[in-house]
């Protein structure tokens, strides 16, 4: 009763109101802009008293639905068989490793490469783990230890530690991203990317040929201020101990720096820059430094959503550079490598990333001719790591 009567006098108010502005235009002249959008809001209102109850959404609250009807292709199976350069399962169980093979098998995933093997011990368990129990689906690389930089001669012994873990069966060195941002000097002094201590190991890279997957820095938006224009707001809001505030980290483009003079030095040694060397957001750049460094490759990890939000100009780059990039997904889910099937292989529009902390916004499919598909999936990883049986693949 009292809803009705709210709303009767509402639209007597109403009436009376548009009454004077009608009949004297003086009136209507003095009406503020300020009153006519509260008569607005207010008919509003009579049209559709549900409204009233309506909230504003926060920014992680809101979640759109789009209405676009389009062709889909929800690819549940990559087309060919395909090599994960960028997986980590640290310690795995025997129960794990059959699980994974079982998932593995529904995808087209022919070979899982854990960038977690660590180094000693750790190294020779991993890989009996996974390697022992099936030869020709995994691949482990080492890590290195930094216990005993401070001590002299590190570099060589860190060297022998990698020939020691190559012969217990590592294909490969992976080097986390603590390298370059967080590993000290006993003194606090921050160890540089590009530090001559490292240099035997590098060496010991070329020598063994083995590849380095290294991970240096971390996307530009994590080094810019966290405000309202940081399109990684919403992650940084989720995971604020990811962002690098220049009071505690160096600058993103010293980093770049130190590292595209690492790979400089060394020539002999193939480097695999993860998540697309953090240049997915300016491939133009990217290339410039694939044309500069013949060594350097990337993996496409944890960075669909940069291809995907540039559909025309990651279908260029992917085919003109079709030699350097490698498939990756770094966290394992094996639900979520749908999306990279679908945006590698389909012309497919607008649709939802997985991962919604790392891309507010909607991808699209940026379908490669299929010799390229079969570099990204696994023609470069066979090139680059040793050990892979190649005829388990099409040529």
């Amino acid at each position: 009763m009292k809803s009705w009567r709210a709303v009767s006098v509402s639209a007597a108010a109403l009436a009376c109101i548009f009454s004077i502005a009608l009949l004297w235009p003086r009136a209507a002249v003095l009406l503020s802009p300020r009153v006519v959008g509260r008569l607005h809001a207010a008919s509003f209102a009579l049209a559709a008293p549900w409204a009233q109850a309506q909230q504003t959404p926060t920014i992680e609250d809101y979640n759109p639905k789009s209405t676009l009807v389009v062709p889909e292709h929800k690819i549940q199976r990559a087309k060919y068989p395909f090599i994960d350069i960028h997986s980590h399962h640290w310690n795995p169980t025997p129960e794990h490793v059959d699980q994974l093979v079982k998932e593995m098998d529904t995808i087209n995933l022919r070979v899982l490469v854990n960038l977690s093997g660590g180094t000693g011990e750790e190294l020779r368990k991993t890989v009996a783990t996974m390697k022992g129990r099936y030869p020709d689906r995994f691949v482990v690389f080492a890590n290195p230890s930094y216990d005993d930089i401070n001590t002299p001669g590190y570099g060589q012994r860190a060297a022998e530690r990698l020939a020691a873990d190559v012969r217990n069966g590592a294909q490969g060195l992976k080097i986390f991203k603590n390298f370059g941002m967080d590993v000290k000097y006993a003194n606090g002094e921050r160890v540089h990317a590009d530090d001559p201590i490292f240099d035997p190991l590098f060496e010991k890279c070329a020598e063994l040929k083995i590849p380095v997957l290294i991970h240096i820095a971390e996307p530009s938006a994590f080094f810019d201020p966290w405000d309202k224009n940081n399109e990684r707001w919403e992650e940084l809001k989720e995971f604020p101990q990811r962002a690098r505030p220049p009071s505690k980290y160096p600058p993103f483009e010293t980093l770049m720096a130190e590292r595209n003079h690492l790979f400089a030095k060394h020539p002999k040694v193939n480097f695999i820059a993860a998540h697309l060397a953090f240049h997915g957001n300016d491939l133009e750049r990217l290339g410039k430094l694939f044309d500069t460094l013949p060594n350097m490759y990337v993996d496409i990890a944890a960075v669909l959503a940069e291809l995907g939000r540039q559909p025309y100009s990651a279908h260029d780059f992917l085919v003109k550079y079709q030699d350097r990039v490698l498939m990756g997904k770094d966290i394992y889910e094996v639900n979520e490598y749908k999306w990279y099937f679908r945006a590698l292989e389909t012309r497919d529009e607008y649709f939802e990333y997985y991962r919604r902390r790392h891309a507010f916004w909607r991808i699209y499919g940026f379908q490669v001719p299929d010799e390229v598909l079969k570099k990204i999936y696994y023609k470069n990883a066979l090139k680059l790591v040793p050990g892979i049986d190649a005829k388990a693949f099409p040529n």
